[in-house]
């Protein structure tokens, strides 16, 4: 396992900023409000090639509501399993009751524990760091994670002891053990992160009876029946005209880059409500991202055979593409039904990520062919001659031929209806491309040799004389 450094602080102090510089990244959701990280973000980092896991909390010392209450349970988990801790303060707010009653929770722990006084950009280190003395903890240092500043002194501190090389970095060396990146993905309050406990069989990720509880995206590692997955657990997407909060805004611009970044996408739906026309831009956003999808209708164990069978016609209505996509009826809250989403995901992987011979392609392209003639275009038929594959994730099948442009949208569907029943691709989409064969020649004139001119000088002449007898 990789050692562990928790960022802890009361809200709006920087946690999540210095979690993005430590990690290099954008992971976490960053806004000049309290209160916008509520789950534990993980990530991995690594300094002086020390690598080790960086864990960002929600605020604490403000618990006002049941919300804020389960939000600092996380916080006090990551606590927990840390090896070092980050105590952020703000430097320019200087010492808070806050920061008091959270040092004298800290003081209890047998951690490491380093103060960061961060924002410290216009401040004299020597002056910020008075009051903040007086918590009793020897390591306290200068920051400014906005700015970058003291962040590498402190980190050098801290990884001293943690090992140079460990086994798990050449986890995922072999191409063959990367994890599948599931996007856990549907609206508000659908049971997404009540889907990801019962997952792991712990309170992972903050559950409540309110929409919009989750607003980042939280990437858990899981390992089941011997493959490695990563799921994204993603805020709900609601309709645009609803998205008021500007937090929100940008909570769903990070689940719709979760979907562009996974390998599966899991759309959950409220099996309690009828399919709306937001469930319906989901599936598309999917569909058109080129992403292997799998549908979960949760909260149906109540759900009898009779509605069961209605929610399909409805599908069937609204779904053209259903026979495509693996559709399950499940319960994240009792467990039942999840078994069978783990073969659909790794299906749904597998075939997106299929490979296929030039020559296998080329004789389903004739099978088509022969079942179906492509139609005349100008009284000449359009000629199909060969498919090759033109990428995978999803499938892409190149097919070649001449007057290609002229194809029509139908028999263009039927081609790549043909290719997802012959390649038995479910719970992908699949790309088809037209090429067109070009005639190499078509822009260059043949050099005549000096027979050839003097050949067409007599034909020229002897047409001229047989014009002039006339």
């Amino acid at each position: 396992m990789l050692p562990v450094i928790a960022i802890v602080g009361r809200p709006n102090v920087g946690k999540s900023t210095l979690f993005n510089v430590i990690t290099k990244s954008k992971a976490a959701l960053v806004a000049d409000f309290p209160g916008v990280t509520r789950d534990r973000q993980y990530g991995k980092a690594s300094y002086l090639d020390k690598p080790f896991m960086v864990v960002d909390t929600c605020g604490l010392g403000e618990e006002e509501t049941q919300l804020d209450e389960l939000a600092a349970q996380q916080a006090r988990l990551a606590l927990e399993e840390a090896d070092a801790i980050f105590f952020i303060v703000d430097g320019k707010a200087g010492l808070t009751p806050v920061d008091i009653d959270i040092a004298n929770r800290l003081r209890r722990l047998t951690k490491t524990i380093y103060i960061l006084i961060n924002k410290t950009e216009s401040l004299q280190q020597s002056i910020a760091s008075i009051e903040f003395q007086k918590l009793g903890f020897q390591e306290i240092h200068c920051i400014s994670a906005a700015h970058s500043r003291g962040i590498h002194d402190v980190l050098e501190l801290a990884t001293e002891s943690f090992p140079v090389e460990n086994d798990d970095i050449q986890l995922f060396a072999d191409p063959s053990n990367f994890p599948i990146k599931v996007a856990v993905v549907g609206r508000p309050n659908v049971g997404k992160s009540t889907f990801i406990n019962r997952l792991l069989g712990e309170e992972r990720v903050l559950v409540f009876d309110m929409p919009g509880t989750t607003r980042d995206t939280i990437e858990i590692p899981v390992e089941l029946y011997g493959q490695s997955y990563i799921f994204m657990d993603t805020a709900g997407v609601r309709r645009r005209a609803r998205v008021s909060e500007k937090i929100e805004k940008f909570s769903v611009i990070k689940t719709l880059q979760a979907v562009d970044a996974a390998d599966v996408c899991l759309v959950i739906i409220n099996g309690e409500e009828s399919i709306t026309d937001q469930d319906m831009h989901l599936i598309d956003y999917v569909t058109q991202a080129g992403k292997a999808m799998v549908i979960a209708f949760n909260k149906c164990d109540l759900l009898s055979l009779d509605d069961k069978k209605q929610i399909k016609s409805r599908i069937e209505l609204r779904m053209p593409f259903k026979q495509f996509y693996q559709i399950r009826f499940i319960s994240a809250l009792q467990g039942f039904g999840m078994r069978q989403l783990w073969s659909d995901i790794k299906s749904a992987h597998e075939a997106s990520s299929q490979s296929h011979a030039t020559s296998y392609l080329t004789r389903i392209l004739q099978d088509a062919i022969e079942g179906h003639q492509p139609p005349l275009v100008h009284g000449r038929r359009i000629k199909l001659r060969y498919a090759h594959m033109g990428g995978v994730q999803p499938p892409i099948v190149v097919v070649h031929g001449n007057q290609v442009d002229a194809l029509p949208d139908s028999y263009q569907r039927y081609l790549k209806n043909f290719f997802l029943d012959a390649l038995k691709l479910t719970g992908t989409p699949l790309e088809l491309s037209l090429k067109s064969s070009e005639n190499p020649y078509s822009n260059k004139k043949n050099k005549l040799t000096p027979g050839q001119i003097e050949k067409r000088r007599r034909l020229k002449r002897f047409i001229k004389k047989k014009h002039s007898k006339k």
